[in-house]
C-alpha cells in the first residue's frame, strides 16, 4: 500500500505545555479554554462553522515517539489492545476530540474542553451533529466499570518515550 501523507491545516493552542498532566479526554477537561489557529490558506473552509455548538478536531499526536499494540490505558491497570483504548501511542498517531465551539475570529476558533497539548498539529475539523454522531445503543466494553474515573483522569506520562 502507498504511503499516506497529511499536511496540517492549523495548530491547536492550549494551556497544557506537556503531555503529563493534560486531561485525557474533553469530558475530563471541562472549562479548559484554547484556540484553534487555522492556517490562512484554509480559512475559507471555516465558512458557517460558527453555527455549530461543537466541532470534532482531528489531530496528530506529534510528541509520541513510541508505538505499542498493547498498552495500559489511563483508566485501567490491565494491558489492552491499542484499538480498544484511546491512548496516543498508535501505529498512526491520530487523535479526535469533540470540543465546544465558543466563537470565531477570522481564522481563529475559540474552544472549550480542550484536551490537547499546546502546539498540536490540526489535520481536520468536522461539525458535531448528534443525528450523525450520537449512538442510541452502545457498549463500553472494558471501560464499563472504569468510566467513573474519567473526571479526575490526567496524562501520567505512561505514553511518553
Amino acid at each position: 500500500m502507498e504511503r499516506i501523507v497529511f499536511k496540517p491545516i492549523g495548530v491547536i493552542h492550549s494551556p497544557f505545555t506537556e503531555p503529563k498532566g493534560t486531561p485525557i479526554q474533553p469530558a475530563a477537561s471541562r472549562g479548559s479554554r484554547g484556540t484553534v489557529e487555522v492556517f490562512s490558506e484554509y480559512a475559507a473552509g471555516l465558512k458557517d462553522v460558527e453555527g455549530f455548538s461543537h466541532i470534532i478536531l482531528i489531530f496528530f499526536f506529534h510528541l509520541i515517539k513510541k508505538v505499542s499494540l498493547i498498552a495500559t490505558p489511563y483508566l485501567d491497570t490491565e494491558k489492552r489492545g491499542i484499538f480498544a483504548i484511546r491512548g496516543p501511542g498508535r501505529p498512526n498517531p491520530i487523535g479526535i476530540s469533540t470540543v465546544k465551539l465558543i466563537g470565531r475570529r477570522d481564522n481563529i476558533l475559540e474552544i472549550e474542553n480542550v484536551d490537547m497539548v499546546d502546539g498540536t498539529p490540526l489535520l481536520d475539523i468536522k461539525p458535531y451533529v448528534p443525528e450523525f454522531d450520537l449512538q442510541q445503543e452502545f457498549s463500553l466494553g472494558w471501560l464499563e466499570k472504569k468510566i467513573e474515573k474519567l473526571p479526575r483522569a490526567k496524562d501520567d506520562g505512561r505514553f511518553a518515550p
